[in-house]
């Protein structure tokens, strides 16, 4: 299975056309960054602009690679050493092509920083629309066991719980480190977030508009800000007050109390799961990857309104945060690169830290 799986990958790589994979006399191309986001919305530029658009016109990432074996071709900078990548929304299509990128042999990652910039549902608790969150930890909401609520024991608060637990809450689960949680290099995370955590953020009539129903989330009122706060990636688009709480309660659980959630998106369990393995290959550093996630909606809906009825309104009428989403993590996560790479000599074997 294992030799079938690298045969089609190397068939793969060498139907690849020989303009794309670099002069083969110099060998593979030095990356610094790679920016990796999850969806595009049609082309890549000149049409509503998803999480990649920002990216690839402002770099700009203006060489294309093909890659058949990724969600999106890969793009790249090669006079600043940016390259940027689409996944593919959800988990698996994470996890698959951030494994191809980092087997690819036209690339050299051993020395690459790893930014997730995307957008996310985010806690009113915490942080108000537009605002950004760098996380610490990733934690997994899909590995578990489910029952569904009208049939759970009455002493239970959720009907969904950890695989291997005894059910919510059971301090002695069975833990076979399946990707439930995942910390990122708190010396980085902090940096990052020191660097950047007073920056002042756009605010726009539309965003106050919709954070203004938000009475009993004072901190959802305010106008956007960086912050630091954990992610919590599960396939599911949930939403409303009740999973709000689960999604506090299970991020402590799997971080021990440590971890704060604040910001609910699908990918960052699986994309970190694949750099954890290339790490082990040796084919780049898990040490150098950042998480930064920006408020599109909020995970629960206002006063006056039903779980049901918001979701379904902001699916309808698009994100009221979106183009602030969008546009605060090119922002953001731009200031952190323009960082590393006035300081290559140093940033390129030593990790900055806080």
């Amino acid at each position: 299975m294992k030799i079938g799986f690298f045969c089609t990958l190397l068939l793969a790589f060498s139907a690849l056309p020989a303009a794309a994979a670099g002069d083969s006399t110099s060998g593979p191309i030095p990356v610094k960054v790679v920016v990796v986001t999850m969806f595009e919305t049609d082309a890549d530029t000149g049409d509503e602009a998803g999480e990649f658009q920002r990216w690839y016109e402002r770099v700009p990432l203006d060489t294309r690679f093909p890659a058949p074996h990724m969600h999106h071709d890969i793009h790249m900078n090669l006079d600043s050493g940016i390259l940027g990548i689409v996944t593919g929304m959800g988990t698996a299509n994470a996890a698959a092509s951030v494994m191809a990128l980092g087997l690819d042999p036209r690339f050299d990652l051993s020395q690459a920083y790893w930014l997730v910039a995307g957008i996310s549902g985010f806690d009113p608790a915490d942080a108000s629309l537009g605002s950004v969150a760098w996380a610490e930890w990733l934690v997994d909401g899909d590995l578990a066991h489910e029952i569904d609520p009208r049939e759970i024991p009455a002493s239970w608060k959720h009907g969904y719980f950890p695989l291997f637990s005894q059910g919510p809450g059971d301090a002695a689960r069975k833990n076979y480190s399946l990707g439930e949680v995942f910390r990122l290099n708190t010396g980085l995370v902090n940096w990052a977030y020191g660097l950047t955590r007073e920056m002042a953020l756009p605010d726009h009539p539309t965003l106050k508009e919709a954070r203004l129903p938000y009475v009993n989330h004072p901190v959802g009122q305010r106008p956007p800000k960086v912050i630091k706060g954990d992610q919590l990636a599960a396939m599911t688009f949930w939403h409303g007050e009740l999973l709000n709480d689960w999604a506090n309660e299970w991020v402590k659980y799997w971080t021990n109390g440590e971890g704060e959630f604040v910001s609910s998106a699908m990918e960052d369990t699986g994309t970190f799961q694949s750099l954890t393995y290339l790490d082990a290959a040796g084919k780049v550093d898990k040490d150098r990857v950042m998480v930064l996630r920006t408020a599109s909606n909020f995970t629960l809906p206002p006063p006056g309104k039903s779980a049901a009825e918001y979701l379904l309104e902001e699916q309808h009428d698009s994100y009221a945060g979106l183009d602030a989403a969008l546009e605060n993590a090119y922002l953001v996560g731009m200031e952190v690169i323009k960082a590393l790479l006035a300081d290559w000599d140093k940033h390129a074997t030593t990790i900055p830290s806080r």
